[in-house]
């Protein structure tokens, strides 16, 4: 394969362009390229007869002018590409006695035109040890992307998922007994260790600029109290047995603390670890812990108060006063007359008249699966056999409502418009500043002094702004997740039964079985499983 060339060669009445077509599916002469060419030798030519030919793929010679021949040596085209790292040229051959260019003075000249890095001589020597390439695209340089590195990571050696789900029996039952969401470490275990970061390597384009390759990302291991660094920095170990569990991605190791019961022996408990009750809780005592709590007996009108899970195997009767509250989930058998807020998710057999908060969604399964009386809310979903009962005891349930997300929303943008007021204020008085100062006014240390505070000032609630607006994208996130709220039915729902989908609201007034209700069009409807 041979491109089409042209090149300035003498004729019978003077001197003409002579045109070469290409070979074996080689490309065509590019009109333009002859134009340019003349044009800067300031030759005049008929533009359509050289198209023309050009165009039919003639060879043979256009006349240009009387004379002879002007000599002209053998030349090229550079083209770099926009981002500095590709550099190719198109020889364009000598004319009749003209000489040919040698591939030292070609690099001495691309030198001086300060592409210096990656030649490819090897592709030049194809054109300068032969009869030459002529009017071919030729790669002579090429710059090297630089090379990523690799972020370093921490690898964990315990379950981090702090919304794990019980295990079920075979009949689809919570097992309430054996339920494995606490993660257990023992002395000498290693919790944690950094994998370390890969620096990149710099590159360049062809004019020998380094292209710097992107920071990588250290990691430092957080941790709290009972657990040692490692000599080499890189792995963090458990000094006793206990809990462990990640929170802001700090590890925490806490001694689970043991109970038999809450009751008049031993008064309200307070831990900043998990508390294990293997008894019940009895009725107005209060139990706080930093971790999770576990009651693997009954819990009446008691309050309990969990950093994480909480988990209650008999179930809870709270007599109209019973409280809950939890930033990870609550697991229970059955609920009746209490008041529980969740962050996580609820799962349980039965809740019976209560007041639930959840953060993600409200699952009620099991022998029975009923919700019976009270309010129901859950950011995503609430999931039942049976709700309500024949004799239409009122019962609401509402999802895609998340207050705290909105409450949190509400205090970002307030905030960003606080920021926004004093960076306005501020740039202000910075560029009042640099304009006077441009314009050669002096300025005492005082006054130098108050410029670069304010100028540190502008960093700070650049870098605030940059934190918050990510905060405000994050909620916002968290919002549109809601559309696919629903209220699934795996049975009946009886009449007067509410359900409050995104603030949209549909009173029940007949049986409904095995169905699912979301939000269309503005309304509440109910669509099939």
């Amino acid at each position: 394969m041979k491109n089409g060339y042209f090149r300035l060669v003498n004729d019978f009445n003077g001197y003409g362009i002579a045109l070469y077509p290409p070979e074996e599916f080689g490309e065509d002469i590019r009109t333009d390229e002859v134009w340019k060419y003349l044009d800067d030798l300031k030759i005049s030519y008929d533009k359509k007869r050289i198209d023309a030919q050009i165009q039919f793929g003639e060879s043979g010679i256009c006349h240009l002018g009387d004379g002879d021949c002007p000599v002209c040596p053998e030349t090229y085209m550079l083209d770099v590409s926009e981002d500095g790292m590709m550099a190719t040229v198109r020889f364009i051959p000598a004319s009749d006695g003209g000489k040919r260019l040698t591939m030292r003075d070609f690099l001495d000249d691309i030198k001086r035109r300060n592409i210096v890095y990656g030649i490819q001589e090897s592709a030049l020597k194809e054109h300068f040890e032969t009869e030459g390439v002529y009017c071919t695209d030729i790669l002579i340089a090429r710059g090297r992307k630089p090379v990523q590195g690799k972020d370093a990571e921490i690898e964990y050696s315990f379950n981090t998922n702090q919304h794990k789900r019980p295990a079920h029996r075979d009949d689809g039952r919570v097992d309430y007994f054996n339920l494995t969401t606490i993660n257990q470490c023992r002395k000498g275990q290693v919790l944690a260790r950094i994998i370390p970061e890969q620096p990149g390597e710099a590159g360049s384009d062809v004019y020998g600029k380094t292209i710097k390759a992107k920071e990588v990302k250290r990691e430092t291991l957080k941790f709290g109290k009972n657990i040692e660094l490692s000599e080499d920095k890189l792995s963090i170990i458990s000094q006793v047995d206990g809990h462990v569990s990640l929170a802001d991605k700090k590890v925490v190791v806490s001694s689970v603390y043991q109970v038999k019961g809450v009751n008049v022996s031993t008064g309200n408990i307070s831990y900043d670890g998990s508390i294990e009750i293997a008894g019940n809780v009895d009725e107005n005592f209060e139990v706080k812990a930093g971790g999770n709590v576990v009651v693997n007996g009954l819990v009446e009108g008691a309050t309990i108060i969990a950093g994480g899970n909480i988990i209650i195997a008999k179930g809870m009767n709270g007599m109209g006063k019973g409280y809950l509250r939890a930033k990870g989930d609550i697991i229970v058998k059955f609920l009746e007359n209490a008041r529980i807020v969740t962050g996580g998710f609820v799962e349980t057999e039965a809740i019976l008249h209560c007041t639930v908060s959840s953060g993600s969604d409200v699952k009620v399964d099991g022998r029975r699966g009923i919700i019976l009386g009270g309010r129901v809310q859950a950011a995503n979903a609430i999931i039942a056999k049976t709700v309500g009962a024949s004799m239409s005891t009122a019962t609401t349930l509402e999802v895609g409502v998340e207050p705290l997300l909105i409450s949190q929303l509400e205090h970002v943008t307030t905030a960003i418009e606080e920021r926004k007021k004093t960076l306005n204020a501020a740039e202000v008085i910075f560029n009042n500043f640099k304009d006077k100062q441009r314009k050669g006014i002096a300025f005492n240390d005082s006054q130098l002094r108050y410029m670069r505070s304010v100028a540190s000032l502008i960093e700070e609630k650049k870098t605030e702004l940059e934190r918050l607006n990510t905060r405000m994208q994050s909620l916002q996130d968290m919002m549109e997740s809601r559309e696919d709220a629903r209220v699934v039915i795996n049975e009946q729902v009886y009449p007067n039964t509410t359900i409050v989908i995104g603030g949209v609201t549909r009173l029940l007034q007949d049986n409904y079985r095995y169905c699912k209700f979301v939000r269309e069009d503005g309304e509440v409807r109910m669509v099939p499983m």
